[in-house]
């Protein structure tokens, strides 16, 4: 059995490892992790279930760093447990104590903040911009649900961090999904990177707020071993969440670190011996002879097999007619007019069908984004987060770490609160699946704060850096222009492994493609040819584009139609496409700039023959009562576009 003694004698070899490896890498987060060494200690020795050659197995324990700048002390106990690395696709080898001292390097799995992408599975999900990780716990405790296994899901969390707003909005979806498998364990130093945490994130004010938010909370000195076995010996037991405040000393053991401002800065090699010594010297008379930590001491409770994940490129999808029915929107087929959102909640719902490990969240907007209609029938797999995206989108990265392919809902608008977790998923290669309904500005009437119009440009970023396979993008990102596109989007999002992004809007309009169309990833279709000039579009700006080109005829002018429904575009087939439309191009959309006009701007300037305009939104759109009247009023109206097209047509090349 194994005694106080010999934690703070595992302790004190950690904490030398900390020092070396920071000291080593001349950067790092000394003092924090060193706060951390006996929380981590006992999780990882003596409470968390896990296998150490396979640290993601289905029903192991998870360990969720949010403050991930305190990694050093993980890396230190795997390392001394001898704990397995290496990117996925890679043969996983040992982590030696040895490795610790390549810390940061590039050839390192060991990055400055946990990440998992770079090779170190014992984290599902890349953190250190601080404020997410409960709600990543939240999504691993959520799908641990899901699973019917007993998951026991840890968060170390910062006193400074917990004063992000997200913090708390976690602590409520907590409480709301009843996820007493998860257990928080607020690291309270006392101080953050510029001085001392305010006094709103003392222990006591934090946990005052945790139990006026449901939790049942204990608040233990965070370097007593006895204290620290007996609380986390509750976790699960409860039928609230646990939350551990534990009061603990920034730099513990190294009393130069004790002293000024230390955050972030490693002691130099030359200080390294002193340091060592003073460890020894903090923890002198509390080992005991007896007893040692070598490994975790519980088993892996043996998996449930709740679920069968089906392969999304193996399932039949029932043809565009039968799902629009099967949703309840057969009436409105009928009509030959459907929003794109509509087709989007028709096929999440098929989606759901065809697939056990797609699941849905909402922000409070399901009956307005269409995944009620998925809702309705796989309640189980449906989460409700309320008006709090950055969570929301935090708790799909968890579920995505759990072998879930999570649909994100919102207002496209709405989803741009999340901007932060949104990249922070990216870092993670987490395979979320981003719906932003009500984009653009066709929504008229409820005004410019409920419009996305800085998406584009924001996902567009994503996709043109390539993933680790070189093949695919960071995202790939989808705009129907009818609800038969966003209906084989849906599709084409739950098969691609990775984020996606989908626009999608509120008016109801007229089908423009045959069901049996075929979509693929970075496609565009044409709707029109012509020798003249081309118009490249999407989404809800195609049917305008047709309108232009209508009246362009008019003028005898022969212009060709380019929806191009997903970016990155083929952009050798696009030039193909542009050099017959004679060699001009005026791209349009219904948002702010940096979108798909300077995509083609780019494409086009690489191929150096293509001349190219764009048009988008030329003021802040404020309230109209129709489309037709915002659209003017911001400069993108058909009789517009088609002015612009003559006018660029008009211009002289170069």
């Amino acid at each position: 059995m194994t005694t106080s003694g010999a934690v703070h004698k595992k302790a004190a070899d950690l904490a030398k490892l900390v020092v070396r490896m920071t000291a080593e890498a001349g950067s790092g987060h000394t003092s924090t992790a060193l706060s951390l060494a006996h929380l981590v200690i006992h999780l990882m020795y003596r409470r968390m279930r896990y296998d150490l050659s396979d640290p993601r197995h289905a029903s192991a324990d998870r360990l969720v760093l949010s403050g991930g700048h305190g990694v050093p002390i993980i890396y230190a106990a795997y390392a001394d447990l001898g704990g397995t690395v290496g990117r996925d696709g890679e043969e996983p080898v040992r982590l030696t104590r040895e490795d610790l001292d390549r810390l940061r390097s590039r050839q390192s799995f060991l990055d400055g903040h946990p990440n998992p992408a770079e090779g170190f599975p014992f984290f599902d999900a890349a953190t250190g911009s601080l404020g997410q990780g409960l709600s990543v716990a939240a999504g691993l405790a959520l799908a641990a649900k899901l699973d019917g296994t007993d998951r026991r899901v840890y968060a170390l969390i910062g006193d400074g961090e917990s004063r992000e707003g997200q913090i708390w909005e976690a602590a409520d979806f907590i409480v709301d999904y009843h996820l007493n498998n998860v257990c928080a364990v607020f690291n309270c130093n006392g101080q953050g990177q510029a001085g001392d945490v305010s006094p709103q994130q003392s222990p006591e004010r934090i946990a005052a707020k945790l139990e006026a938010f449901g939790w049942k909370t204990t608040t233990i000195d965070g370097h007593d071993p006895a204290l620290i076995a007996e609380v986390f010996a509750r976790v699960g037991r409860s039928e609230r969440p646990i939350a551990i405040i534990a009061r603990t000393v920034k730099g513990w053991g190294v009393a130069a670190l004790q002293e000024g401002n230390w955050h972030g800065k490693p002691l130099k090699m030359s200080q390294v011996e002193a340091a060592n010594q003073s460890i020894d010297d903090t923890v002198a008379g509390l080992f005991d002879a007896e007893g040692e930590l070598a490994g975790p001491m519980t088993p892996i409770p043996a998996a449930t097999p709740a679920r069968e994940p089906r392969s999304p490129a193996a399932v039949t999808w029932p043809t565009f007619t039968e799902a629009m029915q099967s949703a309840g929107l057969g009436p409105a087929l009928e009509q030959g007019k459907l929003a794109t959102r509509k087709g989007y909640g028709a096929a999440l719902k098929v989606a759901g069908d065809l697939l056990p490990q797609v699941v849905a969240l909402d922000g409070d907007v399901s009956n307005s984004t269409f995944s009620e209609i998925f809702a309705r029938v796989h309640p189980d797999r449906f989460f409700e987060c309320k008006i709090a995206e950055q969570n929301m989108v935090s708790v799909a990265v968890g579920l995505s770490a759990a072998g879930y392919i999570p649909f994100v809902n919102s207002f496209a608008k709405f989803i741009a609160r999340a901007c932060d977790q949104i990249e922070m998923a990216n870092i993670s290669r987490a395979n979320i699946k981003l719906v932003g309904s009500h984009a653009g500005i066709s929504l008229a009437a409820d005004g410019p704060s409920q419009m996305g119009l800085l998406d584009v440009g924001y996902f567009r970023g994503f996709t043109a850096v390539r993933a680790d396979d070189r093949q695919s993008p960071l995202c790939w990102l989808f705009h129907p222009a009818d609800a038969v596109a966003a209906y084989h989007c849906t599709r084409l999002m739950t098969e691609l492994r990775g984020m996606c992004y989908m626009r999608t809007h509120r008016p109801d309009v007229a089908l423009i493609y045959d069901p049996q169309t075929t979509f693929q990833p970075g496609g565009f279709h044409l709707l029109a040819t012509g020798d003249e000039l081309a118009i490249v579009a999407a989404g809800y700006m195609v049917h305008i584009a047709r309108q232009a080109i209508d009246q362009l005829a008019e003028q005898d002018v022969r212009a060709t139609l380019v929806d191009a429904y997903s970016l990155p575009l083929d952009g050798e087939r696009l030039m193909e496409t542009l050099r017959r439309a004679g060699q001009c191009a005026l791209v349009v959309e219904d948002n702010y700039g940096g979108g798909l006009g300077a995509a083609v701007a780019e494409i086009a300037a690489h191929a150096g023959d293509v001349r190219v305009e764009t048009l988008c939104c030329q003021r802040i759109p404020k309230s109209t009562l129709t489309p037709e009247d915002m659209l003017d009023y911001c400069g993108i109206g058909a009789a517009q576009i088609a002015e612009h097209a003559l006018a660029a047509r008009r211009r002289p090349a170069g």
